[in-house]
């Protein structure tokens, strides 16, 4: 019998993020059931991050900025982090209004926000005026 190991890089599962699907309206009373829906899925694949498609929510206000909040808690209270898939350019402009951030998937690559505009960086003594 022989221990060789065979030749290349062991072999290694990619671990593909579950999908949960928003539903649009959203009401106060979904939110529990749709965090225990992101808790099993967490759980359940161990992939560390839940993709929430959030196309179909609608026109965003304060009920889904609730619920996004509430989403990445329960994620990071079990290890893992939520990314957003197809949301709209005014649920981005709400998020970024009451300092909430998230990942963007677009086209299964994630999508780094740039900071918001009007941030001011600390300046060193002699740096150049811009």
């Amino acid at each position: 019998m022989s221990s060789e190991r065979a030749p290349g890089l062991p072999h290694v599962d990619a671990v593909t993020p579950a999908v949960l699907v928003l539903p649009g309206p959203v009401s106060r009373g979904e939110t529990p059931r749709l965090c225990d829906e992101a808790r099993a899925l967490l759980e359940a694949t161990r992939a560390g991050v839940i993709v929430c498609d959030v196309g179909g929510l609608g026109p965003p206000g304060l009920a889904v900025v609730d619920l996004l909040a509430r989403l990445e808690l329960t994620a990071r209270r079990v290890g893992g982090r939520i990314r957003l898939r197809d949301p709209d350019p005014a649920l981005h402009a709400l998020l970024d209004l009451v300092g909430l951030r998230f990942e963007s998937e677009t086209e299964g690559q994630v999508e780094q926000r740039e900071p918001p505009l009007r941030v001011e960086e600390a300046v060193e003594p002699g740096d150049p005026a811009v």
